[in-house]
């Protein structure tokens, strides 16, 4: 896979080693930086993954800051791109899973760079689950981003 990857000035080192882990997964990977120890501005590096993404340059995108939150919300802001925040495995394939997440975020602040290593393993080998259930949900996710009302849609068979 195409991966994107980037990070503001509290996660460079964290985002060199998971690019290098990525790689070595066998993953072609670009970096987007920052390489400026100063401070960087996460918005500016969630654009240029969650573009790439979005436009369908990338497979999909890494995002790294000091919680991962911040540029979470910011990559969001990017139409078409779903991304998870997340600090353990168990979420980030479950987000692939059911939510087709495009675009993973993580804090260096929050877990070690080992973790950081298998959570984006784990997430890059994880699939889309689809069929009816997961696929109609991120249909909404993708309506609620283009202004459009989202009504409840459940069958108590497909809960």
């Amino acid at each position: 896979m195409r991966i994107a990857i980037a990070s503001d000035h509290a996660a460079i080192e964290f985002r060199r080693d998971l690019a290098d882990s990525v790689r070595g997964s066998g993953h072609e990977v670009t970096d987007f930086g920052t390489n400026d120890p100063t401070k960087a501005d996460y918005p500016y590096f969630a654009r240029l993954v969650a573009e790439g993404v979005a436009a369908g340059e990338f497979d999909r995108g890494i995002l790294v800051c000091g919680t991962g939150v911040g540029i979470s919300i910011a990559a969001n802001k990017v139409d078409g791109v779903r991304c998870v925040v997340c600090s353990e495995p168990f979420s980030a394939v479950l987000s692939r899973n059911h939510n087709d997440t495009n675009v993973l975020a993580m804090g260096a602040r929050v877990i070690g760079v080992e973790m950081g290593k298998m959570i984006a393993g784990m997430w890059l080998e994880a699939g889309f689950d689809g069929g009816d259930r997961h696929q109609r949900r991120v249909n909404q996710i993708m309506a609620l981003q283009n202004g459009v009302e989202v009504e409840d849609q459940v069958d108590p068979g497909l809960c």
